[in-house]
């Protein structure tokens, strides 16, 4: 079983753990210190080394940081996870709806006579940093950096991740290494850049086609690296993970030990370039201390990264094919199951099985969301043996789960009926699903970004009253996190949306104690073909990748406008053509009626 039920942390663990933390505070004469989800790699994903979040408060979401003074200690979490937070951290924590409450705003009113608050300068981003610094001017309060003090206390903390690289197909990824690191040095170079740093590890796998191991349910490997203007490469990484590589590597991607990247930094010619968005604190305090000149900019490898080309679209779809085809088996196995007769775990275990049935998968994307009832609006619930519930009739159960393969990342939300829905659910639900069609059918002009998209899917949970406190899509990589950026369908998604980009179109609903609604398809941005009369030079839309069945016992026809109708039984004529030879003869059979038109 890939995926663990055991309860990774305690609330009660937390407040001695506290206490030990202010005790060193009080020694390095901090007034507070910053405890954030974050590595020095900036993933969302972090190895068991870096869970000092977790460790330290109990609070095990991907996303969020707690702020401890010596009488408060507040952990500040966004929409997603206020419903996880209460029930994770002890009374000595206080949860903070952040980004409602600006930290800054928090830390001038929390000490208002000011104060020293210690960071890890490993562990923050110089945007970060420089914005909070510029938010605080006049308040008294400042910003120490210092050695981590949760590493301090921490006794049995973890080592640092060993998992073994290896080379990703070059018929899957599309373009060779060399020619990457070719084409991005030109691009330093005509910007007048003699190097990049680059430290986000799916950054790093991308730019030399391999894959790692040295986190949870993403194929990433730890570890820095410079790119300079000529296309060479050092690569800061431990020699146990590039065991076997050095062929595939090349002659111009040099190999050191990661304790030399500080140094090696000031060693550097200038401009080099950073990105302040993603590179610590500490790279840019090692290239000042050397007199070294920083340049500052995008990671030269997120955009080309999102932008997936024709060999990692046709793997995705593959992917999602296969995939498609776990979940509907599983789907169909889950009809036939009386109601109260399963758990969230055991629905857990036979999706897994599902996907291992393939013969392809490589890993879950991530830890199975499975929830049952009021569970559902726990958006980021991850079910363990002290939270497993049945599958209730008369409840909602929402499954949200994906896979890596080896030709693709897949993500997918599906929410279902056991037993008989509610007038309510079925509303809550078709209007969900109507914003999730609103962005399928979309059509717009070039040079959009996400945030423009956003408020469409939202439109028909606005007409009711509703909403939903997460963004509507994430980027996703090729066989790479399940979580990418720049691109995003939110209101914060600045980044313009341009063909090849891959993300997710999700929609939700949750009632907190009663019941949670998300549908999850992944799309990919293409071209739109020219219509007769159009005024619009060039149009972008999305091309669906997943195909799997909605919940028509959930779907309130009457409320469905007519090419909302229509989308949906297309939607479904494609799934039954596509997944249906790929099924067993139970789940084709259950696909037919699952797939009848509405």
């Amino acid at each position: 079983m890939l995926q663990s039920f055991k309860a990774t942390s305690r609330p009660d663990q937390g407040p001695p753990r506290l206490a030990r933390l202010r005790e060193e505070m009080a020694r390095e004469g901090l007034d507070g210190f910053w405890v954030p989800r974050a590595d020095a790699h900036q993933g969302e994903y972090v190895a068991p080394r870096d869970e000092r979040l977790s460790w330290l408060t109990g609070f095990t979401g991907s996303a969020g940081f707690a702020v401890v003074l010596p009488s408060v200690a507040s952990v500040f979490v966004d929409g997603r996870y206020r419903v996880q937070v209460k029930a994770q951290v002890a009374e000595d924590f206080t949860p903070v709806d952040w980004p409602e409450v600006k930290p800054s705003d928090w830390l001038r009113e929390t000490l208002p006579n000011g104060g020293v608050v210690g960071i890890d300068p490993w562990l923050h981003t110089v945007e970060q940093v420089e914005k909070l610094e510029t938010a605080l001017r006049g308040s008294g309060v400042s910003l120490r950096e210092t050695a981590n003090l949760v590493d301090r206390i921490w006794q049995d903390q973890p080592a640092p991740p060993l998992g073994r690289a290896r080379a990703h197909p070059l018929d899957l990824a599309g373009e060779g290494a060399a020619e990457k690191r070719a084409r991005l040095g030109r691009e330093l170079r005509d910007a007048g850049h003699r190097a990049a740093v680059i430290t986000l590890p799916d950054s790093i796998c991308w730019l030399l086609n391999i894959r790692g191991s040295d986190v949870p349910r993403a194929p990433l490997a730890h570890g820095f690296a410079v790119l300079h203007e000529d296309g060479r490469v050092d690569l800061f990484m431990a020699e146990e993970k590039l065991e076997g590589l050095g062929d595939h590597l090349g002659p111009e991607v040099a190999a050191h030990r990661p304790e030399r990247f500080a140094a090696a930094l000031g060693e550097l010619s200038g401009p080099v370039r950073i990105d302040p968005a993603s590179a610590p604190l500490a790279v840019m305090r090692a290239l000042e201390e050397a007199g070294v000149e920083v340049a500052r900019g995008p990671d030269p490898c997120v955009r080309p990264k999102a932008c997936k080309n024709a060999a990692e679209i046709r793997g995705a779809g593959e992917a999602h094919l296969r995939d498609g085809a776990a979940v509907c088996e599983f789907l169909a196995w889950l009809a036939d199951q009386p109601a109260g007769s399963l758990t969230e775990i055991d629905a857990v275990t036979k999706l897994e099985e599902s996907r291992r049935a393939t013969g392809k998968l490589e890993d879950i994307s991530f830890d199975t969301i499975s929830c049952a009832g009021p569970h559902g609006a726990i958006m980021h619930y991850r079910v363990t043996e002290e939270t497993n519930r049945p599958l209730k009739a008369g409840e909602l159960y929402l499954v949200d789960s994906g896979g890596q393969y080896l030709d693709g990342t897949t993500d997918i939300t599906r929410t279902v009926a056991i037993g008989t829905p509610t007038e309510e659910m079925r509303a809550c639900y078709t209007r969900v699903l109507q914003g999730l069609i609103t962005l399928s059918r979309l059509r717009w002009p070039a040079g959009l970004a996400g945030r423009d998209l956003d408020a469409l899917a939202r439109m028909p949970l606005w007409l009711a009253g509703q909403d939903y406190a997460h963004g509507t899509g994430h980027g996703v990589g090729a066989y790479l996190s399940v979580h990418e950026g720049p691109q995003k369908i939110a209101r914060a998604g600045e980044a313009e949306l341009l063909p090849g980009m891959i993300l997710s179109n999700e929609p939700g609903f949750y009632r907190e104690g009663a019941f949670g609604i998300r549908l999850e398809n992944l799309i990919v941005v293409e071209d739109a073909p020219e219509l007769p009369g159009g005024s619009v030079a060039k149009m972008l839309r999305f091309h669906t990748l997943t195909y799997v069945p909605f919940e028509r016992r959930l779907v309130e026809a009457e409320m469905l406008h007519g090419p909302e109708r229509a989308w949906l039984n297309a939607y479904h004529a494609l799934v039954r053509s596509k997944i249906g030879p790929r099924l067993g003869s139970a789940a084709k059979t259950w696909l037919d009626a699952a797939t009848a038109p509405i």
